[in-house]
């Protein structure tokens, strides 16, 4: 696990609690994704964590869960199915909708992009669909266990071996993958899509691809893998699939984002996360970003402090101001860039504080810099130009903040 990988746990769809990843970007997350692991995987196999982990260094922020009965998740694996799996993957979707933001991209690995297949119908806010070595019919996952299907039919139950572990596999395992239609689920996907397959691959058939192909409507493509085995145990495999899935993402994620109501763009919406004490989402129009608090602090680092924010802000506007000013008066004005150093100190160690002032007070220092040469008249100008900035003149004068509780039924 990463250091900007979170766990986090949501309840599955027999009650059980199911255990996640969160891979999260150092920067501001672009788009959340969720990823469904391969059957009888888990959410650590290789291509689940090298792929998100890669999406994450691209901006993408994935959660990676462990289905009913696998990995770290409770419950029994005999008692799931193919449409435990679906109901599974909703409920991690309806987790990130509840604690981060719905899901905008979909991944799914082997028979988990047989799940989300499935599931794609069921998740509004989704925009793009990515599978990887995906089977074109859930009942493809028989041929794992082809031999033991006859114990299966007349005993109710078998244990099997699976990738080298035992599992028990029951008769309404099978009669479950009978009830799916993918071939009319991928028909009506009515998403994006973008399917994974390597030529060779041996467990699920390259044919599948074309099935899968074959039974979507525009927009779809299809990137062949070359010579990635099913698990994409190569680490340059799963990087490749991460860096085109995040390029071919980005254009439908993007759009979303230029089709959201900007009605609201002079209004900060600010809402915890759920990961970690203090981490906040914090959405203005289109944008997202995040604030949080150093670790130190009991935070998980993972955005500006709210201090940081409001030095963020009067650099902003202090740089704005300048270059606004300087278009107005056609001065050649090299690039600008402002630092801004917050304390707290005592009035009586603040040089610039007015007198009478007592207790501690916010003392910002602000250093502009700019290329190239300078006159010393027009350093001067610059100066009380930047004094002028709205965001300055704020912090310096006297605000009214207005405070209203609403209660959410």
């Amino acid at each position: 696990m990463s250091a900007r990988s979170r766990r986090v746990t949501f309840t599955g769809a027999q009650g059980d609690e199911l255990a996640a990843l969160l891979d999260l970007p150092a920067a501001p997350v672009r788009a959340y994704a969720v990823f469904a692991h391969c059957f009888t995987c888990s959410k650590d196999v290789f291509a689940a964590a090298r792929i998100s982990g890669a999406l994450a260094d691209l901006g993408i922020g994935v959660l990676r869960f462990d289905f009913t009965g696998l990995g770290m998740s409770g419950g029994e694996f005999a008692n799931t199915n193919f449409t435990s799996n679906v109901a599974d993957l909703l409920r991690a979707v309806e987790f990130m909708r509840q604690n981060l933001e719905a899901p905008k991209i979909l991944i799914g690995h082997s028979l988990g992009g047989a799940a989300i297949l499935a599931a794609a119908s069921e998740i509004p806010e989704a925009r793009a669909v990515a599978t990887i070595g995906a089977p074109a019919d859930a009942r493809h996952v028989v041929r794992s266990f082809q031999a033991d299907l006859t114990r299966i039919e007349e005993d109710g139950e078998a244990e099997v071996e699976l990738a080298g572990r035992r599992f028990q596999i029951r008769k309404q395992f099978i009669d479950d993958l009978d009830e799916h239609d993918l071939g009319e689920r991928i028909s009506g996907l009515g998403k994006p899509l973008l399917i994974f397959h390597a030529p060779r691959d041996e467990v699920v058939g390259i044919e599948n691809a074309g099935r899968i192909f074959d039974a979507a409507k525009h927009p779809k493509s299809f990137v062949s893998l070359d010579d990635a085995d099913h698990l994409l145990t190569q680490r340059r495999d799963a990087l490749y699939v991460a860096e085109v899935l995040a390029a071919w993402a980005g254009r439908y994620i993007g759009r979303e984002a230029a089709a959201r109501d900007e009605r609201a763009n002079d209004v900060v919406t600010v809402s915890e996360t759920g990961l970690g004490k203090f981490q906040q989402r914090v959405t203005v129009g289109p944008h997202r970003l995040t604030a949080d608090e150093p670790e130190a602090q009991g935070g998980l680092n993972s955005g500006p402090t709210p201090y940081d924010f409001l030095s963020i802000a009067l650099g902003a506007c202090t740089s704005m101001t300048l270059r606004m000013y300087a278009d107005r008066k056609e001065l050649e004005l090299g690039a600008i860039s402002v630092t801004v150093d917050h304390k707290r100190v005592h009035a009586r160690d603040c040089a610039e504080c007015a007198e009478g002032r007592d207790g501690y007070v916010d003392r910002f220092e602000r250093t502009i810099r700019i290329a190239g040469d300078i006159a010393p008249s027009l350093s001067g100008k610059l100066a009380e130009i930047a004094g002028k900035c709205p965001v300055h003149r704020t912090l310096e004068a006297s605000s009214v903040v207005v405070t209203k509780i609403a209660g959410e039924n």
